[in-house]
């Protein structure tokens, strides 16, 4: 059974960019390697080493993208009234407000605010309404957050 894999539209849009500019560099590996062939002898040629091994990431990512792609379950954003895939969640504290959008792990960013819902904020956050709170377990300590709107 195929594990389908849960992104937004923009996450998707974002993969298929990637995946666009990493077939792309296929052509200059492949001259890197036929350059540094003409060096001589490939068992102590780190010229060829390298660009095999960036031939090989490349190929990996590219077949990532696309099992990613070919299994793709589109979140689609809506106006709920308790936290799910796809929302756009303002929390808050006393002193402080985070804003977070809940995805699927494939785009999670935690810098770009995009959490996952299988992390520990996105458990926490999971099926709560406007008004409830959240406890989160952190490496401080826990912490406990209001949810001031889902978008």
């Amino acid at each position: 059974m195929k594990k389908l894999y849960q992104i937004t539209e923009d996450g998707k849009n974002e993969l298929e960019k990637e995946l666009i500019a990493l077939k792309s560099r296929r052509g200059s590996i492949a001259d890197k390697i036929a350059n540094a062939r003409d060096f001589g002898d490939l068992s102590e040629n780190a010229e060829y080493d390298a660009a095999r091994e960036e031939q090989g990431l490349v190929e990996t990512r590219i077949a990532e993208i696309q099992e990613i792609l070919q299994n793709a379950d589109i979140i689609k954003a809506s106006r709920k009234k308790s936290v799910d895939l796809g929302s756009k969640v303002e929390i808050s504290t006393a002193d402080k407000t985070f804003t977070y959008i809940i995805v699927g792990p494939v785009e999670a960013d935690p810098l770009s605010g995009k959490i996952s819902n299988e992390s520990p904020i996105g458990v926490a956050l999971f099926g709560k309404k406007v008004g409830d709170s959240a406890t989160i377990t952190t490496p401080k300590g826990e912490i406990t957050y209001t949810i001031a709107n889902i978008g």
